[in-house]
């Protein structure tokens, strides 16, 4: 039986089960929302199926997203970071999941709690488009604006708009499955 899904999606068995079982999915825990939101700006400039490919080794080189653990890594543990041929070896973008964790803590410790923070963008639901090709799928909307400008606000980085949208897709925060693609009836 051939499957009709979202034309981005390529024949890399990976990418697939990707799209069928996660992205457009909605997503509330606070520490999973940290952690994707992290993968979408290691993705910055690259393929999202390269940092899917890696996934595993950035759960491992970054204590699962934990915010606490990873908050308190230093300069040390950013060269050992840089070694590590399982992840994207950017200084910066490496320093940026640190940094969002710090941004992270302190949004917490505050009272904050970080899904609402998020799913607030959206007006708690999702978002359901009904976009007929990948061809009408905005780079960035508003909301992502907004979201990118509040994340920046609390020491995030490597959050702009256009990663912005691309989590709040991920996170089923936007429904963007295109109307034809098989996912689109399950998640809508």
């Amino acid at each position: 039986m051939d499957v009709k899904r979202c034309a981005w999606v390529s024949d890399d068995p990976l990418y697939q089960d990707y799209h069928d079982h996660v992205w457009g999915r909605p997503v509330r825990d606070p520490i999973e929302l940290f952690a994707k939101l992290c993968l979408d700006g290691q993705q910055a400039g690259l393929s999202w199926i390269t940092i899917l490919k890696k996934q595993k080794n950035y759960e491992d080189a970054f204590a699962n997203f934990d915010p606490v653990i990873v908050s308190q890594f230093d300069d040390v543990k950013v060269d050992e970071l840089m070694q590590n041929a399982g992840i994207v070896r950017n200084r910066l973008k490496i320093q940026s999941i640190i940094r969002n964790a710090k941004g992270y803590i302190e949004f917490t410790k505050s009272g904050g709690d970080f899904s609402e923070f998020l799913w607030d963008f959206v007006g708690g639901q999702p978002k359901v488009n009904h976009y007929e090709s990948t061809a009408e799928l905005p780079a960035k909307t508003l909301e992502s604006e907004a979201m990118s400008k509040a994340l920046k606000k609390l020491g995030f980085n490597f959050v702009g708009p256009t990663i912005c949208y691309a989590f709040m897709q991920a996170v089923g925060m936007v429904v963007d499955h295109t109307s034809d693609c098989f996912c689109y009836k399950k998640v809508v």
